[in-house]
């Protein structure tokens, strides 16, 4: 009778001590449920693919109308863009090159650095490296964070960025916006300002989820541009795995059957 009493007074414990498990878990990650909120801008991934080929054909598009009047792409031609985003020849010709360009030409902008330095205090950077140089992900969260900043010449800053001198090139597509900060107290008893999010302040041409796809895509030809071969790089890759995982195969036999008689 003593122990069913203790079985039974066992389980009357159990959805209580459940309960009060699950509390103490949900208040121990409060701490960084808010951290995660306050630094989700910084954990953005672009999410992106060159295997999407339609969205790199989106990502040149986007590239020739936004960014080639400022950066170049110094390391790669007309030709082998047309080429692997299997762009027509009418197409590119219509659509892509810039007047009196050919097809055998590298990307270049017809801004001059000179006049670059001049009205942005800086010559805009070639861009043909920037994705393996800083990368997918960096790219697109500097894109995506910038906001209305009167102090700055451009009147824009940037999140990932901070202080760059490229104005918001695209806040006609999304819409201008300003960062909402909160006070944080650190561990040494300071107050610091937090970001938060962002506040629209006026209504861009596109959607947030039209934008967000138009950057993905620009990214993503960003990402394509750094290395035009990765795709074949990459296939190759598990056919050179296979034939070193068969090699080593045949020269384990090859090894059994030369030591066959020494064991």
């Amino acid at each position: 009778m003593r122990t069913e009493a203790a079985r039974m007074r066992k389980k009357a414990l159990l959805p209580a001590l459940s309960a009060l498990w699950l509390a103490a878990g949900a208040l121990m990650s409060l701490p960084a449920l808010a951290q995660e909120g306050a630094a989700s801008w910084e954990t953005w991934r672009a999410g992106t693919s060159v295997a999407d080929n339609t969205s790199l054909q989106h990502g040149a598009r986007n590239f020739v109308n936004f960014c080639l009047g400022c950066h170049s792409l110094q390391f790669q031609r007309w030709s082998r863009i047309a080429t692997d985003l299997r762009i027509p020849p009418e197409v590119l010709q219509q659509s892509l090159l810039p007047p009196g360009a050919k097809p055998a030409d590298y990307v270049m902008t017809a801004m001059p650095a000179s006049d670059a330095e001049t009205w942005f205090g800086k010559t805009p950077p070639d861009l043909s490296l920037m994705v393996r140089a800083r990368g997918k992900d960096y790219v697109y969260r500097f894109l995506k964070t910038f906001y209305v900043d009167p102090s700055r010449p451009t009147g824009a800053n940037n999140l990932q960025l901070p202080g760059t001198a490229m104005p918001a090139v695209l806040s006609d597509l999304e819409g201008p916006k300003r960062p909402v900060f909160r006070n944080v107290t650190a561990a040494g008893g300071q107050t610091e300002a937090v970001f938060d999010h962002f506040q629209q302040l006026a209504p861009g041409r596109m959607t947030p989820a039209d934008y967000d796809i138009f950057v993905r895509d620009t990214v993503n030809f960003l990402d394509y541009v750094s290395e035009p071969a990765q795709m074949q790089r990459r296939s190759v890759g598990i056919w050179v795995v296979l034939f070193l995982l068969a090699f080593t195969w045949i020269a384990w036999l090859l090894k059994k059957e030369y030591w066959k008689d020494v064991h």
